[in-house]
């Protein structure tokens, strides 16, 4: 009797020790996976990054599962075939990205890289672009006015138009959507344009150009003030 009840409390030790063993080594495990880590290498089709509370403020993918854009609880039904980072709102709302693309093929390139910034619940308001197409290149800084008014108003037009297969019929439903939104001219550029000058162009409220300067490809320099239409009032060198 003695010698049984010996042996169950030896079996009560060991059996106590080792849950103790276990649970030091899953605390310790738990613990080291909640803390920062290290990685060499990450391969990743696309990483969310999210608040505490799971609000999405970061999209980091390939463009075949890039986001297409969210607002106001909305979600755009549309292709985004562009590689980069989507950036999103304290409300998770699609404020602005860096994305690009770019190929060669049969003697044609094609490129498109672009970092903008949207104003908030409406589209970009600031950027810095390049785009290569035909043989013709663009690149620099724009500064855009926008609405007071939510973008996502049309995300149902846009996600039904993207549902079109005929593509004519697409295109001209978006640009449909398109011509009736209120305006958002471009007011500022910087950069250089399709003719391979370098040019400051500053325009009014209507997105017309109203004062540029200007260095064209061989080096000669001109300012021209320009009237609601379009024409040349002034310029400097008057010739």
């Amino acid at each position: 009797m003695r010698h049984s009840i010996r042996r169950q409390l030896r079996f009560l030790r060991v059996y106590a020790v080792v849950n103790s063993i276990v649970l030091i080594v899953l605390a310790t495990a738990a613990f080291r996976q909640a803390g920062a880590q290290k990685f060499d290498r990450i391969t990743a089709q696309r990483i969310d990054i999210v608040d505490a509370d799971g609000t999405l403020r970061m999209v980091i993918s390939n463009k075949d599962r890039m986001h297409p854009g969210s607002m106001d609880g909305k979600t755009l039904d549309r292709p985004r075939p562009v590689a980069g980072m989507i950036f999103f709102s304290d409300e998770g709302d699609e404020i602005g990205g860096l994305t690009f693309s770019g190929r060669e093929a049969g003697g044609s390139r094609v490129a498109d890289s672009s970092l903008m910034f949207d104003q908030l619940k409406q589209d970009q308001t600031i950027g810095f672009s390049y785009r290569e197409g035909n043989g013709r290149r663009t690149a620099g800084f724009q500064v855009w006015d926008r609405a007071d008014s939510h973008l996502s108003e049309v995300f149902d037009q846009i996600s039904a138009a993207n549902k079109n297969a005929n593509p004519a019929e697409r295109e001209a439903a978006l640009a449909k959507i398109a011509a009736a939104m209120p305006p958002g001219p471009r007011r500022v550029f910087v950069g250089k344009t399709n003719d391979r000058a370098a040019t400051v162009s500053l325009a009014d409220a209507n997105g017309k150009p109203r004062l540029t300067l200007t260095v064209n490809p061989d080096g000669n320099p001109r300012i021209e003030f320009l009237d609601e239409q379009g024409k040349v009032v002034a310029r400097l060198p008057n010739r």
